[in-house]
């Protein structure tokens, strides 16, 4: 079937230059309502959102376990199938940015400070509550944390993110389609896409990518504030909070206004340069040859025990631990990938699709695993070691565990 449409509407659409007013004021009905639903009735909202949690992670949990394994087949299958060698945007589009900014543009965007928040928190935490090694040697559950880590926050999330980054992408530059969530259901629907079907895929996609953003900003800014205070002694108060937050949103809105190829792009390559600097000052004044070893140790582990633990529900265990973690990851990964997948779509004109998968699907997570190596896999030797500083850092504060971390004197040099 054909999408019967205005010229002018079809280069609206795919410009994203129309505002839908059913999609916009329902998405802000709905979050105003939940808003207001939270603060008034605090006690009453918790209840209801922590049965409703718990309900999902219960009897949902093994449709997200199912479901992200499912998109690393079908992202490997694309990419080494015939389908591989199609170019987004048709045959002769070329790429629109440089493999370098197109690269820091999709890690900045898929990584933020959940990188620099969790990979000294989750070993810790898996070290002392292990999933699965309860009661065996210390290296082992070291080792199991850190595994565990690399599930969290590896390929599995940016599986997620390349499919709907893929489909949006296609659907977007080769059947010139909207760039909205709708368009990849076409197959599905048809021209009922433009209809009441696609508004209600587009209000689920806003409504989730608001209260995602709510969790990383809530993450983020309790991060920032308790490191001003740790550092410079700032109050840890919801006032200061709060400018974070209006100084946050300001940068993101200056760079969002400029566009993708002067502020977006911009923003991003100073985020890869402010933490690949953080990253070498950690390896050169760091165990420098442990993180190397460990990271090769690291990859060997994670890919031998990566079925087992990509698929373990806890169905015989009858404990809580892959409810309350991992689907809770798997949840957080496909909140944000409206957002993240309608950007990386943006960006991604005149790529293969065999380039886009391994270099959305494969590289972030490379980059990511070398992260955790250096950062969780020193704290995990120095807990191995008898240093339990960064035990107590996590249990006090997650936020401030890094700030401890790269101010604790007991480093060796390899």
């Amino acid at each position: 079937m054909s999408i019967k449409v205005t010229r002018k509407e079809s280069a609206s659409r795919f410009l994203g230059l129309v505002v839908n007013k059913t999609v916009f004021l329902s998405a802000i009905a709905v979050i105003i309502f939940s808003v207001a639903f939270t603060l008034i009735f605090e006690e009453e909202a918790e209840h209801y959102f922590g049965i409703a949690q718990t309900f999902v992670s219960a009897h949902g949990g093994w449709i997200y376990t199912l479901a992200v394994n499912l998109f690393i087949v079908f992202c490997l299958y694309m990419a080494f199938s015939k389908f591989g060698a199609i170019r987004i945007g048709g045959k002769n589009s070329k790429p629109e940015f440089s493999l370098w900014a197109w690269f820091a543009m999709l890690f900045s965007a898929g990584i933020g400070n959940g990188l620099v928040l969790f990979s000294i928190a989750d070993p810790v935490r898996d070290f002392l509550n292990p999933p699965r090694l309860a009661g065996q040697e210390p290296a082992l559950i070291a080792q199991e944390a850190i595994n565990f880590s690399f599930l969290h926050h590896g390929i599995h999330g940016w599986a997620i993110y390349s499919v709907v980054g893929l489909s949006l992408a296609y659907f977007t530059f080769n059947r010139k389609m909207p760039l909205t969530l709708r368009s990849a259901f076409y197959p599905l629907l048809g021209n009922r896409i433009h209809g009441w079907m696609g508004d209600v895929i587009d209000i689920m996609a806003v409504i989730t990518t608001l209260f995602g953003l709510a969790t990383t900003i809530g993450f983020g800014v309790g991060q920032i504030n308790s490191g001003l205070t740790h550092v410079f002694g700032v109050p840890n108060a919801l006032f200061y909070q709060v400018l974070i937050i209006l100084g946050v949103t300001f940068a993101a809105t200056i760079s969002a206004f400029s566009g993708v190829n002067r502020g977006v792009q911009m923003l991003s390559k100073l985020n890869v340069r402010v933490a690949s600097a953080i990253f070498l000052i950690v390896l050169i004044i760091g165990p420098t040859t442990f993180i190397f070893k460990s990271y090769i140790q690291n990859l060997g582990s994670y890919l031998v025990h990566f079925v087992d633990m990509a698929t373990w529900t806890e169905s015989l265990q009858g404990t809580d631990w892959q409810k309350t973690r991992t689907i809770m990851y798997w949840g957080w990964w496909i909140s944000w990938s409206p957002f993240v997948g309608t950007f990386i779509a943006r960006i991604s004109r005149g790529r293969t699709i065999k380039e886009f998968i391994l270099c959305v699907l494969i590289l972030p997570a490379l980059v990511t695993f070398l992260w955790f190596s250096a950062f969780g896999g020193t704290t995990m030797r120095d807990i191995l070691l008898g240093d339990t500083a960064m035990i107590a850092a996590v249990n006090d504060n997650i936020s401030t565990a890094l700030y401890v971390f790269l101010t604790n004197s007991h480093w060796q040099c390899c």
